[in-house]
């Protein structure tokens, strides 16, 4: 399926794929798992990483200015093993860190749908998905792209497939 165009198909786009991630990440609650940790500024490359069974999602930045923000990891597989959700996100909503870079990565799956939002949702405040040329999403990889993403995040979402066993 091809994604909509132009600037209408922007706001549809991004208003459907969130929808469309949480009924795949609720697929993904059977076994779940949710961690906090500081995003922290200073300029230095840090990472945060869980896994649950076979399957990793690691979450590495750079930022600047501020003081530590508290953010969560949720992982999470389907009860028929096919999917594999992360989402990385600031609670509290926008993020007042300047990311110098990032990047999210799963390892035993393949991406099938990301997003990156430089808002999430909180205190009545809707998701705000960064444009599509500031990130790209590779099979396993969402990062920012170098020279396009305008330093602002507060929320990764990944859903990937697991390999399937044939007999």
């Amino acid at each position: 399926m091809a994604a909509p165009s132009g600037r209408s198909g922007r706001r549809l786009w991004a208003a459907l794929l969130p929808a469309a991630l949480l009924c795949l990440a609720a697929r993904a609650a059977e076994e779940s798992s949710t961690a906090e940790f500081d995003v922290r500024p200073g300029g230095e490359v840090h990472s945060f990483s869980r896994s649950l069974g076979d399957y990793t999602c690691t979450f590495t930045y750079s930022a600047q200015g501020g003081t530590n923000e508290q953010w969560q990891m949720n992982i999470g597989v389907s009860e028929d093993n096919l999917l594999f959700s992360c989402s990385v996100w600031r609670p509290q909503g926008k993020s007042y860190l300047f990311f110098t870079q990032f990047k999210a990565e799963v390892k035993g799956a393949k991406i099938e749908h990301a997003m990156a939002y430089s808002q999430a949702a909180a205190g009545g405040q809707s998701d705000v998905p960064l444009k599509q040329e500031e990130f790209e999403i590779t099979e396993t990889t969402v990062s920012h792209r170098e020279g396009k993403f305008r330093f602002e995040l507060s929320k990764l979402m990944i859903v990937a497939k697991t390999p399937r066993d044939e007999l």
